[in-house]
């Protein structure tokens, strides 16, 4: 009873110390810093002044006592935008700002005056030009990144215009009219040029990022936001499902019971988090397909490895008919259940769980199985980023093997413990590692990639969240009270992992470049293009 009533009293301490979390958890987190978005701006900016470049402003005429006069072919012939600004404004906004720009252009006229018809250029100046722009970001239906609203304000303070020629003072004296003409038009003309900018051409860019696709011809990736981004002073959090899925069974969804990846750093441009879950769901869905497993039968079996196993099976072999002694062998190598990773400070590891069937098979003979053993291993587990490609490097660490029969037969395994673990190292790790070397890619739009990555495992409470706490009122209990506390949150709440991948941004194609690649190509749908296959039951897939 009094064992009872100290749990009971440990369990009603537990609220004030512990909070389940609200919402999903991503699998995959990226935080962009204002480091990152400095870059941005630099490519933003160019990108501005091509579409600037490019604005279309309406003819002008009218008519001013006996002054008539007829402005077209307006051209835009030089840009400065000596001061420049984006930055993350709260509640899911970025603002861009330009103060103080001026626009060189030129422009053809036709002016007549009483008797007197003018035909030529002009070149004009608008000066303090001021440009103040926000952009809405958001999911949309498909849980790709969009710009899903932009505001825009355009003035121009000052504008001049010179004038050549016979007329040069006439013109001077009635260019008011043609100058404030201008003026309006060009201000009108800045902010649907920067919209169309956004709404459409950067948008386009955010097709490229990948959302639901496919890894290979096993499984997908579902990189899908949770939820809107979240966007402070100093950065921009994104949080995708991070979930792979096995192609024969799309809809299936694997429960995220990992913890959050928590973002603290904002020293590199970029920080990529990936979750237990975001490995974990890989390799279900790899087990799903059933190509967790390889089968090595007859000049296959390396031939040390088969005279030790002959060796350790003579018994049982000595008592077969003498038609099925020296019939080739067969080993058969199955992952019971789906592999599990551990994210921990001092690495990362998987564990795998497969069972190991040692046969004879003779020619037109049903197989003889000689054996059947389980098998316990653990891997290391190197990730590292090359380009945008995840990429994983797998080494065998430990390894043991028992008999899932008796323990006398798991004694008599254990000669073949080295051998074994050597196949594993020279045979099989080789094709999981040409697997994992592919990597699957991050998403990031074209056009961008990392460098200087750094990868840093971290381990935190599940679902943890601390408050202030209310101490026993006899101080002399606070200890026993204490590590009540911590063993409580130890037992319900073990450590779970994640890992960070801190990066610079590198543009390895324009903003522009990007565009008009994809500009006439349609938009990149959530549904991949290809049919996926049936799963397979051959084991020779691994």
């Amino acid at each position: 009873m009094a064992a009872g009533s100290r749990l009971l009293l440990l369990l009603l301490l537990l609220p004030p110390w512990l909070a389940t979390a609200s919402h999903s958890p991503p699998g995959c987190k990226i935080r962009i810093t204002s480091k990152g978005l400095d870059l941005v701006k630099q490519e933003g900016l160019r990108f501005v002044e091509q579409e600037l470049e490019n604005i279309t402003v309406s003819d002008l005429h009218g008519k001013e006592g006996q002054f008539h006069y007829n402005i077209s072919q307006v051209k835009v012939m030089d840009l400065q935008l000596p001061f420049s600004n984006l930055h993350f404004q709260p509640r899911q906004n970025l603002a861009f700002n330009i103060n103080n720009a001026s626009i060189s252009l030129r422009f053809r006229r036709q002016l007549l005056y009483w008797f007197f018809y003018d035909i030529g250029s002009i070149n004009a100046s608008a000066d303090g030009v001021h440009i103040h722009t926000v952009l809405q970001l958001a999911k949309d239906e498909v849980g790709r990144l969009k710009i899903s609203n932009m505001s825009c304000n355009a003035s121009i303070a000052r504008m001049h215009a010179g004038f050549s020629g016979t007329l040069r003072k006439v013109y001077e004296f009635l260019s008011t009219f043609i100058v404030t003409g201008m003026r309006f038009l060009l201000s009108q003309q800045i902010c649907p040029s920067l919209e169309h900018a956004g709404l459409v051409l950067l948008n386009s860019l955010l097709d490229t990022v990948p959302v639901r696709n496919y890894v290979d011809e096993h499984i997908g990736i579902d990189y899908s936001l949770l939820r809107d981004p979240a966007v402070s002073p100093d950065t921009l959090d994104l949080d995708f499902k991070g979930m792979f899925f096995y192609r024969a069974r799309e809809d299936q969804e694997l429960e995220n019971h990992a913890v959050e990846p928590v973002i603290k750093e904002t020293e590199r441009m970029v920080y990529v988090a990936f979750s237990e879950y975001f490995f974990d769901s890989a390799m279900h869905a790899y087990f799903q397909a059933g190509v967790l497993a390889i089968e090595l039968e007859g000049e296959k079996v390396p031939k040390d490895l088969e005279v030790l196993l002959r060796a350790t099976f003579f018994g049982t072999i000595f008592m077969l008919n003498p038609a099925v002694v020296d019939a080739p062998l067969r080993l058969v190598l199955q992952v019971s259940a789906p592999p599990r990773c551990v994210i921990k400070p001092s690495g990362t590891s998987v564990s795998v769980s497969a069972f190991l069937n040692i046969s004879l098979v003779p020619a037109d003979r049903p197989a003889v199985q000689l054996s059947s053993m389980a098998m316990e291993s653990k891997l290391s587990a190197k990730v590292y980023l090359q380009g945008k490609a995840l990429r994983v490097q797998l080494d065998l660490r430990r390894f043991r093997i028992y008999s899932k029969q008796s323990a006398l037969e798991s004694l008599a395994l254990f000669s073949l413990q080295a051998p074994l673990k050597t196949l594993l190292q020279l045979t099989i790790m080789p094709i999981i590692n040409e697997r994992t070397k592919k990597g699957v890619q991050i998403p990031l739009p074209e056009g961008m990639d990392f460098t200087r990555e750094v990868v840093t495992n971290h381990a935190v409470r599940e679902h943890l969240q601390l408050a202030t706490p209310v101490p026993p009122a006899d101080m002399g209990t606070v200890s026993w009270w204490l590590q009540a506390q911590l063993d409580l949150c130890q037992y319900f709440f073990p450590l779970q992992g994640f890992l960070t991948v801190g990066a610079d941004l590198h543009f390895s194609k324009g903003l522009r470049e990007v565009i008009e690649k994809y500009r006439s190509a349609p938009a990149v749908t959530a549904e991949p293009t290809v049919q996926p296959t049936a799963p397979s039951a051959d084991p020779q897939q691994l």
